[in-house]
């Protein structure tokens, strides 16, 4: 296969459909903008989007939301992960105590992916983040939270991929990264902690804190707990949810260090 992108209209349906799940809503003009798909080939994507049931369009506006119908094409993904099995009663157990909504995520390149959330159990949230939905690793209390407890050689590959302009970050937080100082820290915290989330749907209204799930192996994923940036100031959250936070994460990693016979 020759080298770049093969089916450009494939690349663009892709866009569209990844813009509209991750915003939940969006207006024909947003998704255009958010794609980055010209006006006319967006209204034609969508169209065929609707058609194949993977997007609705909502009754009382001209807005436009994924289906029930896209999680499968993340089934096989999600059905075959362990973690998303092992963690799914640790993590719908913590919203039931602190009604704040939880997800797992695990590193794909320089993005922490959502593998599952108890966004839709509470209603402390501002939007429902489903399976794929991705996050700067280095932007997100998850990222940091999974990057501080990696090997050497893969925080160095991360941090180099940002220095060569690959992924989202702001300049001081890789330098902080760099020096070794974040997660030194956050090693010591057990927690690694995101103030007014920038790359969210709703940016700047959430903060989070993560702290990490290992298996047999080592670090595998980040167990994150959202929150309202308005509702408190930060280090009254890490006190308030920071060790139950830590427990369930160690909770989740017990399981998955379990043999498979054991764990089913």
């Amino acid at each position: 296969m020759e080298k770049g992108v093969p089916i450009r209209a494939i690349s663009r349906c892709i866009s569209v459909l990844q813009a509209i799940n991750r915003r939940g809503s969006l207006s024909m003009m947003e998704i255009a903008q958010t794609s980055g798909v010209p006006y006319p080939t967006a209204c034609r994507i969508v169209q065929t989007l609707l058609h194949e049931k993977l997007i609705e369009r909502e009754p009382a506006r001209k807005r436009y939301r994924p289906t029930m119908l896209v999680q499968s094409l993340s089934h096989g993904f999600q059905e075959s992960d362990r973690l998303v099995a092992c963690a799914r009663p640790h993590i719908v157990d913590l919203t039931a105590k602190v009604t704040w909504p939880v997800s797992i995520a695990t590193r794909v390149g320089q993005q922490m992916m959502i593998r599952d959330s108890t966004h839709t159990m509470t209603s402390l949230t501002l939007n429902n983040y489903y399976p794929g939905y991705t996050l700067p690793i280095l932007e997100s209390a998850a990222g940091k939270a999974y990057l501080a407890f990696a090997s050497q050689e893969e925080q160095a590959a991360v941090l180099e991929a940002y220095r060569s302009g690959e992924g989202q970050v702001d300049p001081l937080t890789l330098q902080y990264a760099e020096s070794g100082g974040m997660f030194a820290d956050i090693v010591e915290a057990g927690v690694a902690t995101k103030g007014r989330n920038p790359y969210t749907a709703t940016p700047g209204k959430t903060s989070s804190i993560g702290a990490p799930i290992f298996n047999s192996e080592g670090v595998c994923g980040a167990l994150v707990l959202v929150f309202f940036s308005s509702s408190m100031k930060m280090p009254d959250a890490v006190k308030q949810y920071g060790d139950k936070l830590k427990i369930a994460a160690a909770a989740i990693s017990r399981d998955l260090s379990e043999p498979l016979s054991r764990a089913a």
